[in-house]
């Protein structure tokens, strides 16, 4: 796996920005498509190239399966839940996600015959906290499981669907922020 930590920016094509935007808000709205999780969160993989120490996110894909209450992974998730997650509006048995394996191994097949690299996961956060009103950063939770995946972790804010905010830390991390440029 390449390791992306000298990336000192990201630029995301606009195509790329535009269906990230829609899938995040679209299941906001509960507007489901076939053979996609009915839940309220949004997450995915976002794939591009690297030049020198930039990153340029092209291609969006939403993930569509959730495997989170299926085993081996809802024990995992159980207990990372249990170790690092703050409560919130959602219980813990209900919050998380595990791609389901098949639609990854899927869409890096699609990368390597596009000559793209995933470079980072996305996921959305839409429940305000009184000690985190925007919800734009990752929490302890986001940085636990983005650690060692050597990708960068777009959070999508959409605490207020009419203004999205997107930003980009590296493996998840508050302190490894990086500019995330958005093409025209």
């Amino acid at each position: 796996m390449k390791k992306y930590h000298n990336l000192e920016r990201l630029r995301m094509s606009r195509g790329a920005r535009e269906a990230l935007q829609e899938h995040c808000l679209r299941k906001l709205e509960e507007r489901y498509i076939t053979g996609e999780s009915r839940e309220r969160k949004a997450f995915g993989l976002l794939a591009g190239t690297v030049d020198g120490p930039v990153g340029t996110i092209e291609r969006c894909w939403p993930l569509l399966g959730n495997v989170r209450g299926e085993q081996p992974y809802k024990a995992l998730m159980d207990a990372v839940m249990s170790a690092h997650a703050v409560v919130s509006e959602t219980p813990f048995a209900k919050r998380g996600w595990v791609a389901d394996p098949a639609e990854l191994l899927a869409i890096h097949k699609e990368c390597r015959a596009l000559g793209l690299e995933v470079l980072s996961t996305y996921h959305m956060h839409r429940v305000a906290w009184d000690h985190d009103g925007k919800r734009d950063t990752p929490t302890l939770l986001d940085t636990v499981l983005g650690e060692d995946t050597h990708l960068f972790m777009v959070i999508v804010s959409v605490v207020e669907p009419a203004a999205p905010v997107i930003r980009a830390f590296y493996e998840g991390r508050p302190d490894r922020e990086v500019p995330l440029e958005f093409l025209p």
